[in-house]
C-alpha cells in the first residue's frame, strides 16, 4: 500500500536516536501509525514539518510484508507556531487529540473528524480568547459525527418545541425531554438546559468550531451544556478523563 494524502500529525515519539514514531490522522483512513526513520535528521525528506498538531502532505508505504507502515516524506501545508508558545492552547489541543486517539478513528466517518479536528487547530491558532469549555464540546461533536447525534430542537416525548422552555436531558436515553414530559421517565438521570444550552447543543452539532460558542451565552449555561455533554460521551461513547488521559468506563 502506498498513498500520498493531506494529515493532521497527533503525536510524535522518538524511535531509536534518528527515528520518529508518528500517529496521524488521514481523511479518509482515520487514524494511523508510522516510522519516519530518519525524521529527526533529514531536511530533504521531512523539511521542518513533523511537529504535532502541523498539516503535513504525507506520502507513506507499507513495508513489504506488511508489517508496519513508513513515511517516505513529508511537505509542510500548515504549522502551529502559536500552540507551541502557548501551553494552555496546547493542553486544549492535546486532550482533542488524546481523546481520538482512545476513541478510535477508522475510515468510515474518518472526513468529518478530520475536517472538525482541522478547524479546531485553526481555531486555536487565530482566535484571540478560547474557552475553556471547547474541549468538552469538541468531544460531544466527534461523537455526533459518528451516530450518536441528539435531537436538541423538539421533545422526544411529546414533539413540542424545546427553543423557549428549555429541556431536562436525559443521559442514559440521550433523548431531551420538555418540563411536561420528563417527570413519566422511569430511570436515570436528568440534567437541566435552559434554551441558550439548547442552542449551544444544536450549534456544536451542526457548525464549526468557531461558531460553537455564541459571545452572549451565559456563563452558567456554557458550563451546563459542557456538564451534559461531557456525561453523555462518558456513558455513550464510555471514554471518561482521569488523572491526565482517557480511560474506558
Amino acid at each position: 500500500m502506498e498513498f500520498s494524502e493531506q494529515a493532521l500529525i497527533l503525536q510524535v515519539g522518538r524511535f531509536k536516536e534518528a527515528d520518529l514514531w508518528i500517529r496521524f490522522l488521514s481523511p479518509s483512513r482515520g487514524i494511523l501509525s508510522a516510522f519516519a526513520f530518519g525524521g529527526s535528521r533529514s531536511r530533504r525528506r521531512f523539511p521542518g514539518c513533523l511537529d504535532v498538531f502541523n498539516e503535513v502532505l504525507v506520502k507513506a508505504r507499507s513495508s513489504r510484508q506488511g508489517a508496519y507502515l513508513a513515511l517516505q516524506e513529508g511537505v509542510l501545508l500548515r504549522g502551529s507556531r502559536r500552540l507551541r508558545a502557548d501551553w494552555a492552547r496546547f493542553g486544549l489541543a492535546a486532550n482533542c487529540a488524546k481523546f481520538l486517539q482512545c476513541f478510535g478513528v477508522g475510515s468510515e466517518g474518518a472526513d468529518k473528524v478530520h475536517l472538525v479536528m482541522r478547524q479546531l487547530l485553526q481555531l486555536l491558532e487565530e482566535v484571540e480568547a478560547v474557552s475553556p469549555y471547547v474541549p468538552f464540546l469538541f468531544r460531544a461533536r466527534v461523537a455526533f459525527d459518528q451516530g450518536y447525534a441528539l435531537s436538541p430542537e423538539t421533545c422526544a416525548g411529546c414533539g413540542c418545541s424545546l427553543a423557549d422552555r428549555g429541556a431536562r436531558f436525559s443521559i442514559e436515553e440521550g433523548r431531551l425531554f420538555c418540563p411536561s414530559c420528563a417527570p413519566r421517565l422511569i430511570f436515570g438521570r436528568l440534567m437541566n438546559l435552559g434554551p441558550a444550552a439548547l442552542a449551544l447543543l444544536a450549534a456544536v452539532q451542526q457548525r464549526a468550531p468557531g461558531e460553537w460558542i455564541d459571545p452572549a451565552c451565559p456563563e452558567r449555561d456554557l458550563a451546563d451544556c459542557s456538564r451534559a455533554l461531557d456525561a453523555f460521551v462518558c456513558r455513550h461513547v464510555g471514554l471518561t478523563w482521569e488523572k491526565g488521559r482517557f480511560a474506558r468506563v
